[in-house]
């Protein structure tokens, strides 16, 4: 480095380093694994449900209104649910809910790691959940299934937390992929929602993981896309109103969603048993609502493909609306375990086949489309992700404008409707609160020279300790610390109180100058070029308040800095988003006189 010039690493776009290659290597065994978890779910699923409902152990794809149970089959998923209950009360309480905010959970307050056992049990028990009727979908499992895997692995390695955490969400990615067959959506699912940040360190190793799963996926002739259609409609401003239309019904229908499973959860709680046997009361809702419309049991993937190709009537696109969004509110709400996104996208899918009939035409399964987004992006407050989720889902990028109007309308209605989304409110009720907004730091952009104090009160080398003791304890004296400079203006040292009982307790003489004790001390200085976010480590480094700010080529004092000053920069940042002005002034109409 030369004298005079900042560390050029410390000016970097980036901080990330070839470890980041590393990591991303480990990812890629992650997804790897995580594949296999997630075939192997999707077969414990088809195989559960065919043993429950047709004493079958096969992994044909056999529909669930055949059953030959007749008005026996209200109880299968009450014995389900039992199963889950005495798996979670026995096992671990990890696998009950839908996963996504466990894996939340777990990177916010557990470092990152997750149990064997709960990668284990957590397929498991949504093969059972779901494979019995449960009107869930296997994305949530396999997503913290994936992320456990990723725990897992971490936990066998030297890593950081950070390395931990990427690894755990490119194993959720890898998981979400698997099922879907949504490299992208998994990625902007990682970023919205489960990273915390937007880092090159994070990304490439979850973009590794997601786009390795998919090739994976794909040479094992999984569908891809899973729901291919083709629907559009004209680029109008009649249009343009219709896919804001979808998106605030989406918006309102997910604030009522959430509402919906938080008061069922609600209700759960207040009964006078152990939750051990909740989903058990769940399941026998989930059995009966099977009975009005079984077709609102289990994952109902042929639902979201129907009312895409336009084939779902009205009176059958009500009836799996009321039906779906009521057992899985209060199944989901009883604490089993399953996932929201298929819910989600059927749920939403069949309100949009019911608006269609008011709505601007379109291609069929258009509108069913962008209300399937909407709602899965409003109700997880994630519009990047639906949107991308959608188009990869169906393969058709025509209506990648229509889709992310409808999801950015739907994340408006739902961010100013509620404080809180259906996986963070999980979160909050357990004693956390979870901030969705990320900034640059206003320290990283932010130099020492543009808050440091320049009229600095300093005392001369040639004071002796017995002066800068009289000194720092006057009642004039309004500073707790000073710099020490030479003649030349030079910053030897600072001097504080505890600094002066140190040398009074060694026994210094008290004529003994400020010079002579800070010969060779080491001195943690400041510089004026230098960004606020390296001075906050260097003040934590050094057990120190304030800094010394000196020019890089001599060293001379220039300035004063100190953990005060840093807060005033958050002061004016926050000041920034509240503090309205005008700066160009309109023109006034002058008054005309009568």
């Amino acid at each position: 480095m030369k004298t005079g010039q900042p560390d050029q690493h410390a000016m970097s776009d980036f901080t990330t380093d070839a470890r980041m290659l590393l990591i991303a290597a480990i990812a890629a065994v992650v997804a790897t694994v995580a594949v296999g978890a997630g075939v192997l779910l999707m077969d414990l699923i088809k195989l559960a449900t065919n043993l429950s409902y047709f004493g079958q152990a096969t992994l044909a794809d056999l529909k669930l209104q055949d059953t030959p149970l007749g008005l026996f089959a209200v109880l299968v998923p009450v014995v389900g649910a039992l199963i889950v209950g005495l798996m979670a009360r026995y096992g671990s309480d990890k696998i009950r809910g839908h996963g996504i905010p466990e894996a939340l959970e777990a990177i916010l307050l557990g470092r990152s790691r997750l149990s064997f056992k709960v990668a284990i049990l957590k397929p498991l028990s949504s093969a059972i959940s779901i494979g019995t009727g449960g009107p869930f979908g296997a994305e949530g499992p396999i997503i913290m299934t994936g992320g456990a895997i990723g725990s897992l692995i971490a936990q066998a390695l030297p890593v950081s937390d950070a390395e931990r955490k990427t690894l755990l969400v490119a194993g959720a990615a890898a998981g979400m992929t698997t099922v879907f067959g949504t490299p992208i959506a998994a990625i902007m699912l990682a970023v919205e929602l489960l990273l915390f940040e937007w880092t090159p360190r994070s990304f490439v190793p979850v973009a590794a993981a997601a786009i390795l799963a998919d090739v994976e996926r794909t040479m094992l002739h999984l569908p891809s896309p899973l729901f291919a259609t083709h629907a559009e409609m004209a680029i109008t401003l009649t249009g343009l109103a219709g896919w804001m239309f979808i998106g605030l019904c989406g918006g309102l229908l997910s604030g009522l969603l959430t509402q919906i499973v938080y008061r069922c959860e609600d209700a759960f709680l207040k009964l006078p048993i152990h939750w051990m046997w909740w989903p058990a009361i769940g399941g026998l809702i989930v059995g009966l609502g099977g009975l009005i419309e079984p077709n609102a049991l289990g994952v109902g993937y042929s639902n979201i493909a129907e009312m895409l190709a336009g084939e779902t009537v009205l009176k059958a696109a009500l009836l799996l609306l009321l039906v779906k969004a009521i057992i899985w509110s209060v199944a989901l709400g009883s604490g089993t375990s399953g996932g929201v996104l298929a819910p989600l996208l059927i749920i939403g899918g069949a309100m949009g086949t019911v608006l269609a009939g008011v709505l601007p035409p379109a291609d069929p399964g258009f509108w069913a489309l962008l209300a399937m987004a909407a709602t899965m992006g409003g109700t997880m407050r994630a519009p990047l992700t639906a949107t991308f989720f959608a188009v990869e889902l169906t393969g058709d990028t025509q209506a990648l404008v229509p889709l992310i109007a409808a999801c950015a309308t739907a994340h408006a209605a739902t961010v100013l409707m509620m404080k809180r989304s259906i996986l963070t409110e999980k979160i909050a009720r357990r004693g956390l609160h979870l901030v969705r907004e990320y900034r640059v730091d206003p320290f990283a952009l932010t130099r020492v020279s543009e808050v440091m104090t320049t009229g600095v009160e300093t005392v001369p080398s040639a004071m002796t300790l017995h002066g800068a003791a009289a000194h720092l304890t006057s009642p004039d004296t309004k500073h707790p610390s000073f710099p020490v400079v030479d003649a030349e203006g030079h910053v030897l040292g600072v001097i504080d109180p505890p600094q002066i009982m140190r040398w009074r307790r060694r026994g210094v003489h008290r004529h003994a100058t400020l010079g002579e004790l800070l010969t060779g001390a080491k001195i943690t200085l400041a510089y004026p070029d230098e960004y606020l976010e390296s001075l906050a480590e260097k003040l934590q480094t050094a057990n120190v308040s304030h800094l010394p700010v000196v020019l890089r080529e001599d060293n001379t004092l220039v300035g004063y800095i100190g953990w005060k000053d840093l807060m005033r920069v958050r002061t004016k940042a926050q000041a920034e988003d509240r503090d309205r002005a005008r700066f160009i002034a309109l023109p006034r109409r002058k008054a005309t006189g009568g």
